[in-house]
C-alpha cells in the first residue's frame, strides 16, 4: 500500500519536471529509482535530494563512487528500504561489484547493528558494572569478507552514527584515522549516508 502517490515522469510539470530531468542526466538512461518518483509529490525534497545524492551518493569525491555505493546500500539496508537496496545492488552491480561483496555488506551492517546494540546498552545503563564486563559477542564478519578494512570501518561508522551509538561511532573513527582516511573522507561518509537516510525515512513512512 503506497499512502503517497508517486508522480510519473509523464505527468511532471514545473520544477518536478525541470528535476526529473536533471536526474535523468545523471543516471545515463538508467531506470529512476522509483523512491525518486514519490519524492516528486513534494518538490522541495525532490530537489533537495537530488542536489544531495548527486554530489554525495552519486559522484567521486574525497571517497570513490564504489564507496559511496557501498554505504548506499548500507543505509538502505539498515533501514529496510527495499527499493534503495535493490537499486544499489544494481549499481554495485555495474560498478563491478559482486553479489558476493553485496552478501558481505549486508553482513557487516548486521554485525554492526548487533555492536551497536551491545554498547548503547552499556552506555545507557548508568553503570559501571556493565562497563567492567566484556563483550562476549562474535564479530569475526569484520575481518573475514571480501570488502577491505577501510570499507568495513566507513560501513561502522555510518551505521553506528544512524544508530545512535556514540562509542562505537568514536572508536571507529579512531580506527579509520589509523588507517589513514582524511577527516574530509570521514565527513562525506556522513554526508552520503545522511542524504541516503531522509531518501529511506521518506520511502518508508510513504509506503506500508
Amino acid at each position: 500500500m503506497s499512502r503517497v502517490s508517486p508522480v510519473p515522469v509523464s505527468a511532471a510539470t514545473d520544477k518536478v519536471a525541470q528535476t526529473y530531468e536533471r536526474i535523468a542526466e545523471m543516471l545515463e538512461g538508467a531506470p529512476f529509482p522509483e523512491p525518486i518518483l514519490l519524492y516528486g509529490r513534494v518538490p522541495a525534497f525532490l530537489q533537495d535530494f537530488y542536489m544531495n545524492f548527486k554530489k554525495f551518493v552519486w559522484t567521486d569525491g574525497h571517497l570513490d563512487v564504489q564507496a559511496k555505493a557501498t554505504l548506499g546500500l548500507a543505509v538502505a539496508a539498515a533501514m529496510k528500504a527495499g527499493a534503495w537496496v535493490d537499486f544499489f545492488t544494481a549499481r554495485c552491480a555495474k560498478l563491478g561489484l559482486t553479489e558476493q561483496y553485496v552478501a558481505d555488506v549486508l553482513a557487516v551492517v548486521a554485525s554492526c547493528q548487533m555492536y551497536n546494540v551491545f554498547f548503547k546498552f552499556r552506555d545507557l545503563s548508568g553503570s559501571e558494572l556493565f562497563s567492567g564486563m566484556g563483550v562476549g559477542l562474535r564479530a569475526h564478519t569484520f575481518a573475514n569478507t571480501s570488502l577491505d578494512a577501510k570499507q568495513v570501518e566507513l560501513i561502522n561508522i555510518v551505521i553506528s552514527d544512524l544508530n545512535g551509538c556514540k562509542p562505537c561511532t568514536a572508536g571507529h573513527i579512531e580506527k579509520i584515522r589509523q588507517l589513514g582516511v582524511s577527516d574530509d573522507a570521514i565527513l562525506e561518509s556522513i554526508q552520503c549516508g545522511a542524504t541516503m537516510a531522509a531518501g529511506c525515512s521518506f520511502l518508508n513512512s510513504a509506503t506500508a
